[in-house]
């Protein structure tokens, strides 16, 4: 039985909270008296692996890697736009735990961004210093996988 599939067995994804993967295999699997098709995705951050039926991949927010084209107004956003720092900080907090729950890189951008230019402000408190810790690190695993990608724009993020 021949399957279109989503994602390719090598590809690389990003899995919202968790990182950058790669598709290892796509396996079947009974489950519940059912046999069902699963990505079998490998991630690179914490070395665990997921099993995902491939009819709820598209509800689990995984998505491909950035591409550069894309990654250019990602940039000229994170140099360039705005950070509010008028929020209380449990309120930003909440807001870019959200942000960075999204999975999308624009959005864990600006969470870098913002708390980035907070912190050369004034010192950040412990939750904050662990959002940016987590939120640079998915940032900069995604941004290594970016076909075309130059080491200058990936020190930019830094």
């Amino acid at each position: 039985m021949e399957v279109d599939y989503l994602f390719q067995i090598g590809e690389n994804i990003i899995y919202p909270m968790h990182g950058a993967g790669i598709i290892k295999a796509v396996e079947e699997k009974e489950f519940l008296g059912k046999i069902q098709q699963y990505y079998v995705i490998k991630m690179s951050i914490s070395k665990t692996q997921f099993m995902i039926p491939t009819d709820k991949i598209l509800s689990s927010s995984i998505r491909r890697v950035t591409d550069i084209i894309e990654l250019k107004s990602i940039l000229y956003i994170f140099q360039h736009g705005e950070s509010d720092r008028l929020l209380p900080w449990r309120q930003r907090y909440k807001v870019n735990t959200d942000k960075v729950k999204t999975g999308k890189i624009q959005e864990c951008a600006e969470v870098v961004r913002d708390l980035m230019r907070m912190k050369k402000e004034k010192a950040l408190n412990t939750s904050e210093k662990e959002m940016l810790a987590h939120a640079h690190k998915f940032l900069i695993n995604e941004l290594g996988l970016i076909k075309g990608i130059t080491e200058k724009q990936i020190k930019s993020f830094c």
